[in-house]
């Protein structure tokens, strides 16, 4: 659904604190981008947040992490309620991020893509003072053509390794990928975010992926050639991230690997979840500090977590 939620309320969609609620799965990371876009942003107050459990089966994402198995807010068992609402005829997936109008109960929009990018932009006004910019105009060109191949060669090069349905489309999909990380990984050693001198959208795109990495992608989807603890930049890239506020703070390791080794029988038929890896180093120090720039540029960080990670599902104390 490519309507979208606007100041002007074009698609019949106007921005209005309280009307909306993103439902959004931490263990998904195209869910994970606007999870961490509303925390950054300060948006909490006027965009209600609906987290689905880790695991969900052919027809939806379930609410069972909620009492009685329902959203709070919306009522429903399942995602799908809220699509069906819309169209009773969805033919599609039942996918996260999705924002539901609380006022009908269907969903607005499941753009991921654009869900984040109007998040900055359409509900600027709402915005908590010291929020980065997370699109600065002067960078946004190069920001497109980063997140254009992070999108097509990485996010999505990932799934097309484990989804491969052969042994050529896989090694097709691996060589790109690790092409693409080789850039990365030559981008980040003399620079600390990937776009400009502070946090950008690009580099919210990154980490959601790279933060599955180690747990998920190397083993589960066959991205094997290294783990991201063997990439120098990139480690440590991804260590800088994940001590920002608003990053690691909304990262569930226990919700990733038991989305990703449950639910995906077809490549994990036991539906075994690995104890490891160990996730203590996530904390150790980054060093990126030498290579300038602040996160936040003349912002500030977001205060505490209004929804916390449940404490032992991350290293962070």
């Amino acid at each position: 659904m490519t309507t979208r939620v606007t100041r002007d309320g074009e698609d019949g969609f106007p921005v209005e604190p309280g009307r909306y609620r993103l439902v959004a799965a931490r263990a998904c990371p195209w869910a994970n981008r606007a999870i961490i876009v509303r925390r950054l942003l300060g948006l909490e107050d006027v965009l209600s947040l609906g987290l689905p459990g880790p695991t969900h089966d052919a027809r939806s994402w379930t609410f069972d992490l909620d009492p009685g198995g329902r959203d709070p807010v919306l009522g429903i068992e399942r995602l799908q309620e809220a699509y069906f609402k819309r169209d009773p005829e969805y033919p599609r997936g039942i996918t996260v991020p999705a924002i539901v109008d609380t006022t009908t109960g269907a969903v607005a929009t499941n753009d991921f893509a654009q869900i984040t990018l109007d998040l900055s932009t359409q509900w600027r006004e709402h915005h908590r003072p010291g929020a980065p910019d997370l699109l600065p105009e002067a960078h946004g060109a190069e920001i497109d053509e980063v997140n254009q191949r992070v999108f097509t060669d990485v996010n999505n090069g990932v799934y097309e390794c484990g989804f491969a349905g052969d042994q050529a489309a896989y090694e097709e999909a691996y060589d790109r990928l690790w092409a693409a990380v080789d850039w990365l990984e030559e981008r980040l050693t003399t620079r600390r975010y990937l776009v400009g001198d502070t946090i950008t959208e690009a580099d919210i795109r990154l980490f959601t992926t790279l933060v599955r990495w180690d747990p998920v992608y190397h083993g589960h989807f066959k991205c094997n050639r290294s783990r991201l603890t063997e990439l120098p930049a990139l480690w440590s890239y991804a260590r800088d991230l994940f001590q920002t506020p608003g990053f690691g703070d909304t990262v569930d390791f226990a919700q990733i690997k038991e989305h990703y080794y449950a639910v995906h029988r077809d490549i994990n038929p036991t539906g075994i979840i690995p104890k490891g890896p160990d996730l203590s180093t996530w904390l150790t120090p980054h060093g990126r500090e030498s290579l300038g720039g602040t996160p936040f540029g003349n912002g500030t960080p977001p205060g505490p977590p209004r929804e916390p990670v449940d404490p032992a599902h991350t290293p962070l104390p």
